[in-house]
C-alpha cells in the first residue's frame, strides 16, 4: 500500500459568508506529482496554504509526514516543516536580498551556527541545480526576468533538501518554450531527489507532460483524483469543458505527437 505523505479530512474554509471549502478529502502519495487544478475562486492556494499551517481553517484535520499541522505552534511543527519547501506564485523572493542570500534565508532560519562559507557554498549549488548560471546568485530579484525569478524561488524552495515540495502555478506567465523546460526541470528534480510534489496549476500542458494523478477542485471540495484518462471518463461538466475543451484537445496532440516522435527516434535507434 503506497503511503499517504499529506492526508486532509473533512477541511472546512470560509472568509465571512464566502465559503471555500467545505469537508474537503484529499491524500497526496509519497513520490508522485499530484497536480491540483480547478476554475478561479476554488480554494487551490487556500488549500496549499491550509496544509503547510499558514491558514487556519474553520473544521477538520490535515496531517503531513503523519503529524497535524492545524492548531498547533510554530515550535511544534519545526520538525515537519523542514522537511518541505515551497515556491510561491511568482517566486515571492525578498527584493533586497540577493539570490543567494533568499536560498540561505530557510536554513538560517531553522538552523543557527553554520559559518557563511557553507552556506555560500550551498546556495550555489542550489543556484545551478535549478539551472540557473552560476553568477545568479550574486544578483537581485529585479535584475532576473519572470522564467530565472521561477528557478531562484524553486532554489529557495530546495535550500534544505526536502523530501515534499509545493509549487504553486510555478509556469504561470512564462513563454510555452519556458515553461516546457520548468516542467522538464521538476520531473528531473522530482526523480533524482525522490521528492513527493503537490502542484497547482491552470497548465494543460504540464498536467499532462509531469503528473501522475491530478486533483480536481470544484463544488467546495475535491470531486475527483486520478489519472487524465481517468478523469476523461468521468462525466462532471467541468471536467469534461477542462480537458475536452479546445486547449485541453491541444494539450493531447502534444503529448501524442511527442510520444510519437520519442518511439520514432527508439526505433531509428535500434535499426541502427
Amino acid at each position: 500500500m503506497v503511503e499517504s505523505v499529506i492526508k486532509v479530512r473533512g477541511l472546512s474554509t470560509s472568509f465571512g459568508e464566502q465559503v471555500v471549502h467545505e469537508n474537503l478529502d484529499l491524500d497526496v502519495r509519497r513520490g508522485e506529482i499530484l497536480g491540483v487544478v480547478g476554475g478561479s475562486g476554488t480554494g487551490k492556494s487556500v488549500l496549499m496554504r491550509s496544509i503547510i499551517g499558514l491558514q487556519r481553517p474553520d473544521g477538520g484535520e490535515v496531517s503531513v509526514f503523519g503529524e497535524s499541522t492545524i492548531d498547533r505552534e510554530e515550535t511544534e511543527t519545526v520538525d515537519i516543516r523542514r522537511r518541505w519547501g515551497v515556491l510561491f506564485q511568482g517566486g515571492a523572493l525578498f527584493s533586497t536580498l540577493t539570490v543567494a542570500e533568499n536560498v540561505q534565508v530557510p536554513i538560517r532560519e531553522f538552523y543557527s551556527g553554520i559559518n557563511q562559507g557553507l552556506l555560500d557554498e550551498i546556495a550555489a549549488y542550489k543556484v545551478v541545480m535549478t539551472g540557473l548560471p552560476a553568477d545568479a546568485g550574486p544578483k537581485y530579484p529585479a535584475e532576473l526576468s519572470g522564467g530565472m525569478k521561477k528557478r531562484a524561488g524553486l532554489a529557495r524552495a530546495l535550500a534544505l533538501d526536502p523530501e515534499l515540495l509545493f509549487l504553486d502555478e510555478p509556469t504561470a506567465g512564462l513563454d510555452p518554450i519556458g515553461a516546457a523546460a520548468f516542467d522538464e526541470l521538476t520531473l528531473s528534480l522530482q526523480k533524482t531527489l525522490g521528492l513527493t510534489v503537490f502542484l497547482i496549476t491552470h497548465d494543460l500542458d504540464t498536467l499532462y507532460a509531469i503528473c501522475d494523478r491530478v486533483a480536481v477542485l470544484a463544488d467546495k471540495r475535491v470531486i475527483a483524483v486520478g489519472t487524465i484518462p481517468e478523469l476523461l471518463a468521468l462525466d462532471h461538466p467541468w471536467i469534461q469543458e477542462y480537458f475536452n475543451g479546445p486547449r485541453g484537445r491541444a494539450a493531447t496532440a502534444t503529448v501524442e505527437s511527442a510520444g510519437r516522435r520519442a518511439a520514432a527516434e527508439a526505433n531509428r535507434g535500434t535499426s541502427d
